[in-house]
C-alpha cells in the first residue's frame, strides 16, 4: 500500500530551536550613539508615527515568514518521501558469462536447418538469444572474441541489451582467428571481484586456439584458482556432403580443426562440463541443460520504491526567502529606540 512518511522524524525536534535562542542565548549589548542629535526623537516620533500603519502589516508578515521558512526547512531534513507498493524482484547471486566465437569458420554453413544449411553463427545467435531471455534474475556479460577477444557487455540485469549486441555481431569483427585464452582471461577480469557464489563462464567456439597471449590450458588454471566454473561448446557439423565441379559427392568433416581435447580440459579444471554441438537440435538441448544445470533462482525480495519529496519545501522556503529584504524595517527607525536624547 502506498504512503506518505518522513524518514528523519527526529528532525522535528529541532522546532523549538529559534524559542531557545531567544530566550537562553545572551542578547548582544547596544552601544551608546557616538553622535549627539538634538532633535533627533523629534525626526524619528514623527517618521514613525507616518508609517505606523504601513509597518504594522508589514512587521506581522516580517515575524510569519521567517517562522514559516523554518518549518518548511525542518520539514525538508524529515526527508519526506513518498513510499510506493511493495513488489517482488527476482533474487540472484549469479554472474554468468558468455564467450561466444566469431572468427571466419563461424561463418561456414553445416547448420542443418529444415534442409537446408545454414551459417554456425546464425544458429548461435538464435540459441543463445533465446539462452539469454530465459535467465531473468542473473547478472549477464558479453564476450566476443576472434584474433582479439572483447568485451561487448559487461554483468548487466539488462538482458535485452545483451541479446540485441549479440544479434548484431558481424563475423570478422574481432578478427579471422581464434583466441580461446585471452577470452576466457577476459572473463577472469571480470568475473574474480564478483561474490564468491556461483561465477560462471559458458565458452563456445568451433575451432582450437591460434591467436592470443594466453593459452588456453593456462587460462584454465587461472580460473580454477579464481573460482570460475566454465562450460565449453564445441559447435559444427562432423560430416557434410560436398560436390566437386564434376558434381561427384563426397564427405567432409568441417569441425576437423576444433580442439576437443582442450575444450574438455577447461571444463574438468574447472569443475564445468563439456558439450558438444553437431546440429541446432544438440544446440538447443545443451542451453536447455544449461538452465537445469545452473538454475535461476526463485526466491524474491519485496522491495518498495521511495521517491523523495526533500526538495518542495526546500524549494518554497527558498523562494519565501527573497521576500525578507522588501519586508526588512528601515534601519533608522530600528536605532531610534537605543539612543539617548540630548538636550
Amino acid at each position: 500500500m502506498e504512503s506518505f512518511e518522513f524518514a528523519a522524524v527526529w528532525a522535528f525536534f529541532l522546532l523549538p530551536l529559534p524559542l531557545v535562542v531567544y530566550f537562553f542565548v545572551p542578547r548582544a549589548k547596544q552601544e551608546k550613539a557616538a553622535l549627539k542629535v538634538p532633535f533627533f526623537q523629534t525626526v524619528s516620533d514623527i517618521y514613525q508615527h507616518g508609517e505606523h500603519g504601513r509597518r504594522s502589516g508589514t512587521q506581522t508578515l516580517g515575524l510569519i515568514i521567517p517562522l514559516l521558512i523554518w518549518l518548511l526547512l525542518v520539514a525538508a531534513a524529515a526527508r519526506p518521501q513518498w513510499v510506493g507498493e511493495s513488489v517482488s524482484l527476482p533474487v540472484s547471486g549469479r554472474d554468468l558469462m558468455l564467450a561466444v566465437d566469431i572468427s571466419v569458420s563461424m561463418g561456414d554453413k553445416d547448420m542443418l536447418v529444415e534442409d537446408r544449411y545454414l551459417d554456425r553463427i546464425t544458429v548461435v545467435k538464435y540459441v543463445v538469444g533465446e539462452f539469454v531471455k530465459r535467465r531473468k534474475g542473473d547478472r549477464l556479460g558479453l564476450i566476443l572474441f576472434g584474433t582479439e577477444a572483447f568485451m561487448f557487455s559487461p554483468l548487466t540485469f539488462d538482458l535485452s541489451t545483451v541479446d540485441k549486441l549479440l544479434q548484431e555481431t558481424q563475423i570478422g569483427f574481432a578478427g579471422g582467428k581464434t583466441a580461446i585464452g585471452d577470452a576466457i582471461g577476459l572473463a577472469i577480469k571480470r568475473l574474480r571481484d564478483r561474490p564468491e557464489s556461483q561465477r560462471i563462464l559458458i565458452l563456445l567456439t568451433d575451432g582450437a586456439n591460434t591467436a592470443g597471449e594466453l593459452q588456453p590450458r593456462h587460462a584454465a588454471n587461472l580460473a580454477e584458482q579464481a573460482g570460475i566454473k566454465i562450460y565449453t561448446i564445441g559447435v559444427g557439423a562432423n560430416e557434410i556432403i560436398s560436390r566437386d565441379f564434376f558434381g561427384r559427392a563426397r564427405k567432409i568433416n568441417p569441425s576437423s580443426d576444433l580442439d576437443e581435447d582442450t575444450l574438455r580440459y577447461i571444463s574438468e579444471k574447472t569443475g564445468g562440463a563439456y558439450f558438444r554441438a553437431h546440429n541446432p537440435e544438440e544446440l538447443v538441448k545443451i542451453y536447455s541443460y544449461l538452465d537445469e544445470l545452473e538454475p535461476i533462482a526463485q526466491e524474491e525480495e519485496p522491495f518498495r520504491p521511495v521517491y523523495a519529496l526533500f526538495y518542495w519545501p526546500l524549494a518554497i522556503a527558498l523562494s519565501l526567502s527573497f521576500l525578507l529584504p522588501l519586508l526588512g524595517a528601515p534601519p533608522i527607525a530600528g536605532k531610534a529606540t537605543h539612543t539617548r536624547r540630548q538636550a
